[in-house]
This record gives C-alpha cells, structure tokens and sequence, in this order.
C-alpha cells in the first residue's frame, strides 16, 4: 500500500474503517501507516507487523 491508496483499518471493539493512507514508514518489524480517518482527518498511525496475521490493521480497501 501507499500514499492515496483506500485503505480499510482495525480498531477496537468497532468494524473495520476506511481511510487514506497520507504516509508510510518501514520499519525492521513491519510497517506505519498514517491513514486519515472522517473522525481523524489529519491522521492516526496504524502498524501492520510483518510476522503475525493479528498484528495486521491496515489492509486494501475492496468496494462491494
């Protein structure tokens, strides 16, 4: 994923969300993604771990 990509993110207790991406940063362990949210539009970081499936929170956004 990269910048201005559609973006759907986990977060507690809630359905996925969707978002775009404004920034992306590697990382040894995976990988931060500043997504921009309706109730974040300035951004919050997310990090997808490279090495565990539940560590994921950033995926692609896939319209119905």
């Amino acid at each position: 994923m990269q910048v201005n990509d559609r973006v759907t993110v986990k977060t507690d207790g809630g359905p996925r969300r969707v978002g775009t991406v404004l920034a992306v940063e590697g990382f040894n362990e995976g990988t931060m993604y500043l997504v921009a949210l309706e109730d974040y539009p300035l951004g919050i970081w997310f990090f997808n771990e490279s090495d565990h499936a539940e560590g994921v929170f950033v995926e692609p956004y896939e319209e119905a």
